[in-house]
């Protein structure tokens, strides 16, 4: 960081202590369009804060996907509503004495950032900034680090896979050792798209399961009654069986559990590396598709190609999902590869550059 650098002339009325950081603000997005994905992230950092004797509470509107705010209540951790303006942001922010600011958002204004740099801040992002401005900017994708953007003043970037954050529910499962290739004659496939399925990739994903013809016992995520009746109705052999089930807190287990394991390419493709899970990603939105592009050209997952083109033509992805139905030893590969992409230990790193701030 520039060493001129003065906090205190920061804009807005939050002054910047020199004492140590005791208390932690998270302001997030949340919401059934957005999914949950700010969410877990921030989440697992919040785990390796509270390890430290912080306090941490957080901001956002966890109660519009009921499973995002029971996560969050799980771990006794205090949840106040999002707000947007600059000025509600400067007044929440000193109200609650917050000693520094997390911030992990696609929706907030630039001037929100702006407005609370008296504070020490850290801002997650992904590529883009979106106007975020703050002491240190976390961007935890893939190859990020071969990107040189340009910074806001006074910051610092941590970037790339070193930086990526694990909650304690995947680190618990996370192997020793790489995987190896696992036989079986009949695959389990679990497949999840966050904790909304906001874009309903569920059953698409379903139905080209269905149309390699081959033998699997798949378990699909649907958090909706709705999309639990699409997946319900797509048509399988006798030797295919498929089951639905809600969002669960055993996720990092049933991807232990798997043979596949097939996911949005989003926030938990780094945990599911992490696990050394055989994975196939399905890019379900724009801003998806540069983590997708470089996760697949790895080799350490299998794409299965856009959602739109699932829904118009599956093709290649039934031809993909052929093949990692049918050579165990693609499979053992693929989760070798991805365990030992992702070591676990990027959030201690982030949380040492928050904790650093003062």
């Amino acid at each position: 960081m520039n060493q001129s650098f003065n906090p205190l002339s920061q804009p807005g009325v939050i002054k910047r202590t020199l004492a140590a950081v005791k208390r932690v603000g998270v302001r997030c997005d949340v919401g059934p369009d957005r999914g949950i994905g700010h969410v877990m992230r921030c989440l697992a950092l919040a785990e390796e804060v509270r390890r430290r004797d912080v306090e941490l509470l957080f901001v956002c509107d966890a109660h519009t996907v009921p499973w995002a705010a029971d996560q969050i209540a799980a771990r006794g951790i205090d949840v106040h509503p999002a707000v947007w303006t600059p000025a509600e942001h400067v007044e929440l922010f000193g109200r609650l004495g917050l000693d520094a600011v997390v911030f992990d958002s696609y929706d907030l204004d630039a001037s929100v950032y702006a407005a609370v740099r008296a504070l020490p801040t850290l801002a997650i992002v992904d590529g883009d900034f979106r106007g975020a401005e703050a002491d240190v900017l976390v961007d935890q994708n893939l190859a990020a680090e071969h990107d040189h953007p340009t910074l806001p003043r006074d910051s610092v970037r941590l970037a790339g896979l070193p930086y990526v954050m694990i909650r304690d529910e995947v680190l618990d499962h996370r192997p020793a050792e790489p995987p190896t290739a696992r036989e079986t004659a009949v695959p389990k496939v679990f497949a999840f798209f966050g904790g909304t399925d906001a874009f309903g990739a569920g059953p698409y994903v379903a139905r080209a399961l269905a149309a390699t013809g081959l033998p699997f016992e798949a378990t699909v995520v649907a958090p909706s009654p709705e999309l639990a009746a699409r997946i319900a109705a797509v048509e399988l052999q006798p030797h295919q069986r498929l089951q639905t089930i809600g969002p669960t807190n055993q996720l990092a287990a049933r991807v232990r559990e798997a043979d596949l394991t097939i996911s949005a390419s989003g926030t938990s493709t780094w945990e599911l590396l992490c696990l050394g899970a055989t994975t196939g990603l399905v890019c379900v939105v724009d801003n998806q598709v540069m983590g997708y592009e470089r996760a697949v050209g790895t080799g350490a997952a299998a794409g299965l190609g856009l959602l739109s083109a699932l829904e118009t033509d599956a093709s290649s992805a039934v031809t993909t999902l052929k093949r990692l139905l049918t050579d165990p030893a693609e499979r053992g590969r693929l989760a070798s590869a991805g365990w030992a992409l992702v070591d676990g230990r990027g959030r201690e790193r982030v949380a040492d550059a928050l904790l650093r701030l003062t």
